[in-house]
C-alpha cells in the first residue's frame, strides 16, 4: 500500500475495532451481554446445530491486525456474520471455517486473478454478530424482542449494519481512490440471499445503496467494474454460479466472466 492507502487502512481498522468495542460496551451496560451469548446458544438448538461454546458474541476479525504496508489489498470480500468457527476464542476471524477454505481454494485454482485470499484480501461482514447460521439471527431477533434487556440486542443488530455498509463503502472507495501504481481494490459482496426486502441484511443493503448509487461524488460509473455481487462461497455455490456463467458465456476470459456475473448478481439485487 502506498503511505495514503496505509493510513487509510489503519484508520478503518481501528475505527472497527472501537466500534465493536463500543457495542460490546453497551451491551453489558443494558445487562444484555450474557442474553445475547444465551440466544446465541438457544439459536444452536433451534437451528438444529451440534453444540458448540459461544466464545465471541460479537467478533472483531483479528486477522486484520496482521495486515502491513507492505501488503497490497487487491480485494474487499464482505461476508454475512461470523458463524461457529469465526467466533472462536482462538480465531476470531472471518471466513475461517469451510466457506472460507472454499473461498481459498478457488483463488489458489485461479493464478490468473492474482490474489491470495489470506495476504490480498481484506474480508469483512454484515455484521459482526455471531450466530450458527445466517438463517439463525431470525431466532436471536425475534426472541430478544420478548425480554426487557433485548432491545440493545435489536438495535445493535441493526445499527451493525449500518454502519459496517457505511464504513466498508468508505474504505473501499477510498482506497480505490488513492491508489496510483498499484491495482484499484474491487468489493465482492458474496452472498445475497439475505439482501432482499424484508431479509436479515436489508438494513446493510439499504446503506450500501446510498453510499453508491446515490451519492453523485461516487457515481455508478466510477465503481461499476469494481463493486461486484456473488452468490456466498458456502456449499460451493459461488464456483457452481460461477462455472454456469462461464458454460452459458463461452470464450470469457475468468476476470470478464467475473465483472460480468458479479454486474448481473448486482443488477439484481440493487437495480443498478
Amino acid at each position: 500500500m502506498n503511505k495514503n492507502q496505509w493510513e487509510i487502512f489503519s484508520n478503518f481498522r481501528q475505527a472497527f475495532k472501537t466500534q465493536i468495542n463500543t457495542w460490546q460496551l453497551e451491551l453489558e451496560k443494558a445487562e444484555a451481554f450474557g442474553l445475547l451469548t444465551e440466544l446465541q446458544k438457544e439459536s444452536q438448538v433451534y437451528g438444529h446445530t451440534p453444540e458448540f461454546p459461544v466464545e465471541t458474541p460479537i467478533v472483531y476479525n483479528t486477522t486484520l491486525d496482521a495486515v502491513t504496508q507492505e501488503d497490497e489489498i487487491k480485494l474487499i470480500i464482505v461476508g454475512d456474520n461470523p458463524g461457529k468457527n469465526e467466533q472462536l476464542a482462538d480465531n476470531r476471524a472471518y471466513l475461517v471455517g469451510q466457506a472460507g477454505k472454499l473461498g481459498d481454494k478457488f483463488f489458489n485454482d485461479s493464478p490468473e486473478l492474482g490474489i491470495n485470499f489470506r495476504k490480498n484480501v481484506i474480508i469483512l461482514n454484515k455484521t459482526p454478530v455471531h450466530s450458527p447460521k445466517t438463517k439463525d439471527l431470525a431466532y436471536i431477533l425475534n426472541e430478544a424482542k420478548k425480554s426487557s434487556q433485548g432491545g440493545s440486542i435489536c438495535r445493535i443488530l441493526q445499527e451493525s449494519q449500518v454502519w459496517m455498509a457505511q464504513k466498508t463503502a468508505e474504505f473501499h472507495q477510498a482506497l480505490f481512490e488513492a491508489a496510483q501504481n498499484e491495482e484499484k481494490p474491487q468489493l465482492w459482496l458474496v452472498g445475497y440471499g439475505e439482501l432482499k426486502k424484508a431479509g436479515l441484511f436489508e438494513g446493510y443493503k439499504q446503506a450500501l445503496y446510498k453510499k453508491y448509487f446515490e451519492n453523485t461524488e461516487n457515481s455508478k460509473s466510477c465503481f461499476d467494474d469494481s463493486f461486484l455481487v456473488f452468490q456466498h462461497f458456502s456449499m460451493n455455490r459461488f464456483s457452481i454460479d460461477l462455472k454456469q456463467f462461464q458454460a452459458e458465456n463461452p470464450g470469457l476470459p475468468l476476470k470478464s466472466a467475473l465483472t460480468a456475473l458479479g454486474k448481473k448478481h448486482r443488477k439484481e439485487i440493487f437495480g443498478c
